[in-house]
C-alpha cells in the first residue's frame, strides 16, 4: 500500500507531540519523547500504529504482533495472513491486513526528528579527553610511580625508597631521569638514521658494482669467445691444409698405379692375340707356310714376355705412414691455456699464419681476453720429398 507525501504528514501527526515541541527545553526532554515503549530505545524505522496513532519500532511491532496470533501461519519470520494485537500504550486493539506490521504506515517525522537529533547530539557533546594513565606499584597499593632507581634502572614509588627494596639505592626524580632518557634516545636515533643512510649508501654502491661484475663479466666471455673462434679458425685452416696435402700424394699415386694397370692390361691384351695366334699357327698342315708365320710369331712371344718395359711398383709404395701425427706436445699446450695474470698485457694481435705454401706449423697460440697465450706447435709430415723421390726411384726402377 503505498501513500504520497501529504497522506503520509497529516495534520492529526504533526498535532501528535504539540505539547513536547513547545515545551521542549533541552535535549533529555526530546529524547524521551523518542524512546519506543517496547524495546526502551530510540525507535528504529517508527511506524504509526492506526488508529491510536502510538509509534512502535517495526521490529517491535511485529515481535508484539507475533506473541498476540501464535498459530498464524509464518514464513521467512514474517506474518503471511491477516490478524489483531493490541497497542502496547493505549491498549487499543489494531487490525492488520495481510501484509501484516508492514502494511503500517512509516512516521518519516519521527525518523526526522531522530536523525536531527542524533546529529545535534554527536556535534554538541565534547570529545573525551584522553586521561593520562599514572603507573602505579605493583608492591605498594595506590602509590604512583614517582622516583628513578638508578642503581637498578627501573622506575619505582617513594615507598619504595623509605621502606621497601630500594631503601640503600641511589635515586632521582623521574623527571630528571626522564628528560635525560629522552635525550639519550633522541641522539640515538638521530645516530641510527644516519647510520641507516649511510648503510643505504653502501648498499647503493655494492648494488651498483653487482651491475658493473655482471656487465664486465659478459663482456669479458664475450671476448674469450672470440678468441677461442680465432683458434678454432686457425686450427681448422691447417686441418683442411694438411688434408690436401695427403689428398694430393693419394690422387698422385693413384694416378701411377691407374696408369700401371693400363699399361699391363695393354700388355695382356696384346699376349693374349699372341697365344691365340700361336695356336692357330700350331694348326697349319702345310709345313712351309707354317715356317713362314712361325718366324714373326717368334718374335712376337719373345717380346711379350719381356716386361722391361712396364714400370714395377716398389714394396710399401701404397703406404701414407709418413703422415703420421702427434699432437701430445701441442694438446699439452691447449690445456694449459689460461688467463694472464699480471699488469703486463701482451699486444693481443700476434703475428697471424696465412696458411702459405711449405708452412707446416699449427699456430696453437692466440691470446685469451685478459689473456692466456699458447705456444704454437709445429707438425710436420715427413712427406712431400719422400712422395716425390719415391715416385722417381719407381720410374726409374721400371724403366731400367
Amino acid at each position: 500500500m503505498k501513500y504520497s507525501n501529504k497522506e503520509m504528514v497529516r495534520p492529526h501527526v504533526m498535532l501528535q507531540f504539540p505539547s513536547v515541541l513547545l515545551k521542549m527545553n533541552s535535549m533529555d526532554n526530546l529524547e524521551k519523547q523518542l524512546i519506543c515503549p517496547i524495546c526502551l530505545e530510540m525507535f528504529t524505522k517508527p511506524v504509526v500504529i492506526l488508529p491510536c496513532q502510538h509509534n512502535l519500532c517495526r521490529k517491535c511491532a511485529n515481535d508484539v504482533f507475533q506473541a498476540s496470533n501464535p498459530y498464524l501461519p509464518t514464513r521467512g519470520g514474517s506474518v503471511t495472513s491477516g490478524g489483531r494485537f493490541r497497542c502496547p500504550s493505549c491498549r487499543h486493539e489494531v487490525v492488520l491486513d495481510r501484509h501484516g506490521v508492514y502494511g503500517l504506515q512509516r512516521n518519516l517525522l519521527v525518523e526526522n526528528i531522530i536523525d536531527m537529533f542524533k546529529q545535534e547530539s554527536s556535534s554538541s557533546k565534547p570529545a573525551p579527553e584522553k586521561k593520562e594513565e599514572t603507573p602505579m606499584c605493583d608492591v605498594h597499593e595506590g602509590e604512583k610511580i614517582n622516583i628513578y632507581c638508578v642503581t637498578h634502572g627501573v622506575p619505582t614509588c617513594s615507598m619504595c625508597k623509605v621502606f621497601g627494596d630500594h631503601k640503600d639505592c641511589e635515586v632521582a626524580p623521574i623527571t630528571s631521569i626522564f628528560q635525560t632518557k629522552k635525550t639519550e634516545l633522541s641522539d640515538g636515533i638521530t645516530m641510527m638514521v644516519s647510520n641507516n643512510d649511510r648503510m643505504q649508501g653502501i648498499v647503493s654502491q655494492l648494488e651498483e658494482a653487482c651491475r658493473t661484475i655482471e656487465e664486465n663479466g659478459r663482456r669479458q666471455k664475450n671476448l674469450v669467445c672470440e678468441k677461442f673462434d680465432q683458434l678454432y679458425s686457425i686450427l681448422e685452416e691447417k686441418k683442411r691444409e694438411m688434408s690436401q696435402k695427403v689428398t694430393a700424394e693419394q690422387d698422385e699415386k693413384l694416378n701411377y698405379i691407374r696408369g700401371l694397370t693400363r699399361q699391363y692390361g695393354d700388355h695382356l691384351e696384346e699376349s693374349c692375340k699372341i697365344v691365340e695366334k700361336g695356336i692357330q699357327t700350331m694348326e697349319e698342315p702345310e709345313m712351309a707356310l707354317f715356317l713362314e708365320n712361325t718366324k714373326p710369331l717368334l718374335k712376337k712371344i719373345a717380346e711379350a714376355s719381356s716386361l722391361a718395359h712396364l714400370d714395377k711398383v716398389e714394396r710399401g709404395y701404397e703406404n701414407m705412414d709418413h703422415y703420421t701425427i702427434d699432437f701430445k706436445k701441442e694438446g699439452k699446450a691447449l690445456r694449459s691455456i689460461d688467463f694472464i695474470h699480471g699488469e703486463d698485457d701482451e699486444d693481443e694481435d700476434e703475428e697471424d699464419e696465412d696458411g702459405e705454401a711449405g708452412t707446416e706449423e699449427v699456430e696453437g697460440a692466440q691470446t685469451v681476453s685478459g689473456g692466456s697465450a699458447v705456444t704454437s706447435a709445429s707438425v710436420q709430415p715427413s712427406a712431400p720429398q719422400q712422395t716425390n723421390s719415391s715416385l722417381s726411384t719407381a720410374k726409374s726402377t721400371a724403366s731400367t
